[in-house]
């Protein structure tokens, strides 16, 4: 978080949720991700190996008002796009783009049919510019790939971690013994195809890996398993969850407590209600009492580096943007409700620039007051890795 203002504000869904949450909202109520800014959108494969586009981050997920999703958009343009080396003209262009897509694809998604709108998905056939190379990216990111990368052959031609800290460490056997132990649990919240898919893995090896940016310091463990020999690995991640930052203000935090004691469940429920195509071995477990969502790692897993926005990439990217998030609120509120309430003029394109050019500068303020407290000795970074 200190190495930039972008990547302050990649790790700090928190601080924003104390700055928006308490702020007027219309009451129009979606499954919002949460943290969508524009790094939490990727390419990944859907079960039949095709690869698609959308949301793919959805650790703070929970039911709340359509206005947090957009705002945390709109001002990671602004705020990755200074990063790339963009003018603020730019950025705010990018950002207006982004919610005329927005207003524009929801009028349309209210009218599909609900099978077409459940069925509606960003494939390769968009492959231009920027997403192109996020699709190329992906397609490479294989398991035998995160075999290379990621492990070292053994005596019997299987795999083990390497042992790379502090980033990547091997567990003590009385955790991985627990790990192991929480995948009986885990198993029970796959659907009876997927728990026959799953029987046919066993694990190879553990380790405890440090991830993303907003996640460092969560329990996080990886799973190596083998099912029809050496050239068949699966990798399964167990990322521990926490409660949405955002639950301090929804006004139905007692509802939402009682649907959602278990976090892994909330964040996997969201995933599910949001996303076109779901990662098939997505569940939740438990852990010496704390919640954990399970998934795969990094399948065919890809999103767009900063650097990839020069010139007129960041519009073509903020369009596709704000198209996914459309698809996703239209999914999971009233379609028809959120269009008429953004309506066809550029009002809520112009606000939502203007806002996101001030929360901009806002990070860039925050992240300066903890690059002084790292300086004056308050805090303590650790660097290089």
């Amino acid at each position: 978080m200190a190495a930039s203002p972008f990547g302050f504000y990649r790790g700090a869904t928190a601080l924003m949720a104390a700055d928006v949450g308490p702020l007027p909202t219309c009451g129009l109520e979606v499954q919002v991700c949460g943290d969508a800014h524009l790094l939490n959108l990727g390419a990944y494969a859907a079960p039949d190996g095709h690869l698609v586009f959308d949301l793919n981050d959805f650790d703070e997920t929970c039911r709340g008002p359509f206005e947090w999703d957009l705002k945390r958009l709109a001002a990671s343009l602004v705020v990755g796009g200074r990063y790339a080396g963009h003018k603020d003209i730019t950025c705010a262009g990018a950002v207006r783009s982004m919610v005329q897509a927005y207003r524009q694809d929801l009028g349309r998604f209210a009218k599909m049919r609900v099978l077409e709108l459940a069925r509606y998905e960003l494939t390769p056939r968009f492959a231009k510019k920027p997403l192109a190379p996020i699709f190329r990216q992906a397609a490479r990111n294989t398991p035998q790939q995160l075999l290379k990368k990621a492990t070292t052959p053994d005596a019997e031609g299987f795999a083990r971690f390497q042992n790379k800290p502090p980033l990547l460490t091997h567990l003590k056997a009385a955790e991985a013994g627990a790990v192991l132990a929480s995948l009986i649990a885990y198993r029970s919240t796959l659907g009876p195809g997927r728990q026959q898919v799953m029987d046919a893995y066993k694990p190879r090896d553990l380790a405890f890996k440090v991830v993303g940016t907003g996640s460092v310091g969560v329990d996080v463990y990886l799973i190596l398993l083998y099912g029809n020999g050496a050239n068949d690995p699966l990798f399964l991640q167990i990322k521990g969850e926490d409660p949405s930052c955002w639950k301090p203000y929804l006004k139905h935090a007692n509802g939402y407590s009682k649907a959602y004691p278990h976090q892994g469940r909330r964040t996997a429920e969201g995933q599910f209600r949001t996303q076109t195509v779901v990662d098939p071995f997505l569940g939740w477990t438990q852990i010496g009492g704390k919640d954990f969502l399970v998934r795969q790692w990094s399948d065919h897993k890809a999103s767009v580096n900063v650097s990839m926005l020069a010139d007129g990439a960041i519009h073509n990217y903020a369009v596709f943007c704000g198209e996914v998030l459309a698809k996703a609120h239209a999914r999971t509120g009233d379609a028809a409700m959120l269009a008429g309430y953004c309506g066809t003029s550029d009002r809520l394109d112009e606000a939502m620039a203007t806002f996101a050019i001030a929360y901009a500068d806002q990070t860039e303020a925050d992240h300066a007051r903890l690059r002084k407290a790292i300086k004056d000795g308050k805090l303590r970074a650790i660097e290089g890795i």
